[in-house]
């Protein structure tokens, strides 16, 4: 059988680059014509009639910048940039099934986790430090059992996220709210910078669009689209988080959520998802079981080394309250591995997380 030919990238550019024509409107078009190209060459009259819209057609008409258009092409022919169309075989195959996926894709990095095995992890922009630990701990795990984690390169969990995902086997997607050209925020630039070539950033905006707080909500179904379940780590009761987990919702995904203290307000929007039905979890192993995968953790020998490196953690602990770098240096462990250890023994009560980052042993422990 004929492969089918690769979408016309520049016709694709300049129908995606037309101000004021959305997503759903170049689909439309392309179905309605055949083709971006022929879509560009149709009359005002056969658009309007296609739209149902006048004033989107007299802009249709106007065209794009072509600029842009030369501009953007010229970015893609350097070495790891890409941009992607919908009829492209590279596109993500969950997004295609989104109500509304976006016509053009702009990726930098390794484009083909896009159609890797994932998972969404999300949350509070200004996290508690253990909310922090639990994301990048979770990610990690995750990583290492084969998923790659998908998230909106945001300050708090977001971020925690990213670096456990790229520590792990499986690396880690960026889903952005600006052009893929512009880390944002700013404080994360190092962080995007290592994603570029370790794992990949996306985004369905033009390149350099600058940052617009109407982008990022919009960018949020993309992160449950590209992803097989969301992870909502901490969250308020109104939150983007939960915006992303809704949206997953909707598109068929699963949604997981930590529960936390009753008292805690970071944890009022998890609880609020499991008691509508969100999966709760404590360990990776929840997540991949829900999703159908293997266990992140085998038995037999796995768990002899898991308990080998647990003893060790206490051991080093001992009955000071101890930071997680003093703690990196007593037991010799990278930190996102030390901190995925951490979580699981403050999930277990063995442990406690202080004020400052730091962790103390929970004495009088009846039962293992």
């Amino acid at each position: 059988m004929t492969p089918p030919a690769a979408p016309d990238i520049e016709a694709c550019l300049a129908l995606a680059l037309v101000p004021g024509v959305g997503a759903l409107s170049q689909r439309r078009l392309v179905e309605h014509f055949g083709s971006a190209r022929a879509a560009l060459s149709a009359s005002r009259h056969d658009v309007a009639h296609v739209l149902g819209d006048t004033n989107a057609a007299r802009q249709f008409a106007r065209g794009c910048d072509r600029a842009a258009v030369e501009k953007t092409l010229a970015w893609a022919a350097l070495a790891g940039n890409h941009v992607v169309a919908f009829e492209d075989s590279r596109y993500p195959r969950l997004l295609r099934e989104i109500h509304d996926p976006p016509q053009l894709l702009y990726a930098r990095g390794r484009m083909e986790l896009l159609n890797a095995e994932t998972i969404a992890i999300v949350g509070s922009r200004n996290p508690t430090p253990q909310g922090s630990r639990d994301a990048e701990a979770f990610a990690h795990a995750l990583s290492e059992a084969g998923l790659t984690v998908v998230s909106g390169l945001a300050l708090g969990i977001d971020a925690a996220a990213h670096r456990g995902g790229l520590a792990g086997a499986s690396a880690s997607i960026a889903v952005m709210g600006t052009g893929v050209d512009r880390i944002y925020p700013l404080a994360n630039r190092e962080l995007g910078e290592r994603l570029a070539p370790q794992g990949c950033l996306v985004s369905e905006l033009p390149l350099a669009t600058p940052p617009d707080k109407r982008n990022f909500p919009r960018r949020n179904r993309l992160i449950s689209g590209l992803s097989r379940g969301v992870l909502v780590v901490e969250a308020a009761r109104q939150s983007g988080s939960l915006i992303t987990a809704n949206q997953a919702l909707e598109q068929g995904r699963d949604v997981f959520a930590i529960p936390g203290s009753i008292h805690a307000p970071l944890c009022k929007g998890c609880h609020a998802l499991i008691k509508e039905g969100a999966t709760l979890v404590e360990c990776a192993d929840d997540v991949m079981q829900a999703l159908g995968l293997d266990a992140a953790c085998a038995p037999g020998d796995a768990d002899a080394a898991e308990s080998a490196t647990r003893d060790a953690v206490l051991r080093a602990i001992g009955h000071a309250t101890l930071s997680i770098d003093q703690l990196v240096d007593l037991t010799g462990l990278a930190a996102p591995r030390l901190a995925a250890h951490l979580a699981r023994l403050e999930m277990r009560g063995r442990i406690s997380a202080l004020p400052g980052g730091r962790f103390q042993r929970v004495e009088g422990r009846v039962i293992e």
